[in-house]
């Protein structure tokens, strides 16, 4: 069995990772680490896991006691979580904030896209799991960039569920303003492009365009829809099947052939491409949720390859539906 410990228990991400874990047949649960809940059982703060767990939050932090390590906690917690908590060198390390996810000088971290970094997944010891947006759109557009396709400014538009805002709330979070309201915001500058940009120059490291990206505050929970369009000389055909070749491998990753929805994924650790010939424009549309493809199911998929299993153990969750 994988001895797994969770840091940063209480959040969005954790009470889905939580929820993945429980029945994971290779997994079992050491520990769940949140100083402000030690000693409430997981379900008072996560209350839709009542009668599926009578695990408990702890503020101990027994490292020797696991083989992985995830953590949930807010972006830049991560790092000062690891600089005054040494971890022991054979415990892997899963983490889902920001903090490493840009390569520089001292940066072990894997960038845990499997549709980009498979066999590098495999045999690491450090991995930094995608943002939710970058996962989106990054499958998007990155068979483009394999081919060298990508020759003109890329034109994105993507909308998110409020959980993407994490669990404190805000005034951009709460019930009623964002109810029956959209808005925009980061517009061109959200800080998930750097990490998309990063992907893009691993597979094309020429590409010197633009990133345009608009995201969306959307009146809804989960999920992100993302469109995205690019001058290409791809035909319809020559498109779908540049699509479906970059893909054929990947576990849950799936080229449509129809115009998507977002409820196709919801729930499901999936994400469905489709692309779109209009004139010179290629429309790319991609659909995931963003916690599950976007942050925990994707990290558990990751372990899954870490220690040498089959990417979709433990994560035939189901969509939906209406």
């Amino acid at each position: 069995m994988i001895k797994v410990g969770i840091i940063g228990g209480a959040g969005y991400t954790a009470g889905e990772l939580i929820r993945i874990l429980i029945y994971h047949p290779n997994v079992k649960i050491e520990f769940i680490n949140s100083t402000s809940n030690a000693g409430n059982l997981i379900t008072a703060v996560h209350s839709g896991l009542i009668g599926e767990t009578d695990l408990v939050f702890t503020d101990e932090l027994p490292l020797d006691s696991v083989d992985v390590l995830f953590l949930c906690s807010a972006h830049g917690d991560s790092k000062k979580f690891l600089d005054s908590n040494p971890v022991p060198e054979n415990v892997k390390i899963i983490d889902l904030s920001t903090d490493y996810r840009h390569k520089r000088e001292g940066n072990d971290f894997v960038y845990g896209l499997p549709e980009l970094n498979r066999e590098a997944i495999k045999s690491a010891q450090h991995l930094a799991n995608p943002g939710c947006f970058a996962t989106a759109i990054q499958l998007a557009i990155l068979p483009l960039a394999a081919a060298g396709l990508l020759k003109d400014d890329v034109h994105i538009n993507a909308i998110t569920g409020s959980t993407g805002a994490g669990v404190k709330p805000s005034t951009t979070s709460h019930f009623s303003w964002r109810n029956n309201n959209i808005s925009v915001y980061k517009a061109f500058e959200h800080q998930h492009l750097k990490e998309i940009f990063q992907s893009v120059h691993q597979l094309q490291a020429d590409y010197g365009k633009e990133l345009n990206f608009i995201p969306v505050r959307g009146n809804f929970a989960r999920g992100i829809f993302a469109t995205v369009y690019t001058k290409c000389d791809l035909s319809q055909e020559e498109a779908e099947k540049l699509y479906q070749d970059f893909y054929k491998d990947a576990a849950f990753t799936f080229v449509v052939s129809e115009n998507p929805d977002m409820k196709q994924v919801v729930n499901t650790n999936k994400a469905v491409v489709y692309v779109e010939k209009h004139g010179e424009n290629l429309l790319i549309i991609s659909a995931i949720d963003n916690l599950l493809k976007g942050a925990s199911g994707q990290a558990v998929e990751n372990m899954n390859l870490m220690f040498g299993l089959e990417p979709k153990v433990g994560l035939n969750l189901k969509p939906i539906g209406f």
